[in-house]
């Protein structure tokens, strides 16, 4: 039976202000990323996504990004691999602090936006990246884009490895996501953002925005739990799945 998750990433609120809808989100999706005080959250926000998730039934995860808070974690920083490596552990250490807390394990590690996108490409980050998940837990699960840089290191450092792809994101030809800067980045017609998902699941395909035929894994499927119609999107994407056979359940379950 062909098995699929679906993440979406959270706890991305901090102090007065409010981003996503968290609770709504995590009643639909299999996994949970939530973000760890560098790029979105704080540490009232972290217990509380940890917390709503356990109660959805939702796995967690550890969403690190760079220290960037205004940029929130989308813009492109010059730090060395050591620098890099520090920041991961920081961040996943105090996500760890909250899972204890809740009696929740901690599932997988998916670095956000440009620290993300930077070490699918750069294999010294995606080392730096996966150094520290394996020396904090050598169980933990890393989560990084299709055919990345990423998910190389992450073997290589002896961790299970899980091949993501985005519902709602133009691909380039090589795999990579299309910038956001760049027009068409974001798929905003609900319908051929399911189409193009189930095709990524089931046929291992996906078209680029320059009509390249891509190849891809798709372990997991990451729906953004900022986007206004992020609720109605999950739900037609999982009902989608069922109609083809694909059972949603968490990555532990699957890679």
């Amino acid at each position: 039976m062909l098995k699929v998750d679906l993440n979406s990433d959270l706890g991305e609120s901090f102090g007065a202000y409010t981003i996503g809808l968290d609770r709504e989100v995590a009643a639909h999706v299999s996994s949970v990323n939530v973000a760890c005080g560098y790029h979105a959250g704080d540490p009232l926000v972290m217990d509380e996504t940890v917390a709503l998730a356990k109660a959805a039934g939702a796995a967690v995860g550890a969403h690190p990004g760079f220290p960037d808070l205004m940029g929130f974690g989308r813009r492109n920083m010059t730090c060395t691999p050591k620098e890099a490596k520090a920041y991961v552990q920081y961040q996943v250490g105090a996500l760890l602090a909250f899972t204890a807390a809740n009696g929740v394990r901690l599932q997988h590690v998916k670095p956000h936006g440009a620290l993300y996108n930077m070490a699918a490409k750069d294999m010294a980050l995606a080392v730096a990246i996966a150094e520290a998940v394996a020396e904090m837990d050598s169980t933990l699960i890393l989560l990084g884009l299709a055919g990345s840089k990423m998910l190389e290191a992450g073997t290589q450092a002896g961790l299970r490895v899980a091949s993501e792809v985005f519902a709602d994101r133009a691909y380039q030809a090589d795999g990579s996501l299309v910038p956001r800067s760049q027009e068409g980045s974001v798929i905003h017609e609900k319908e051929l953002a399911i189409r193009r998902t189930i095709r990524m699941v089931t046929e291992g395909k996906v078209t680029a925005i320059t009509g390249e035929e891509v190849s891809i894994d798709a372990h997991s499927i990451c729906v953004h739990g900022d986007n206004p119609s992020a609720v109605e999107f999950v739900k037609n994407i999982r009902a989608a799945l069922h109609q083809q056979g694909v059972t949603v359940a968490p990555i532990d379950e699957i890679v």
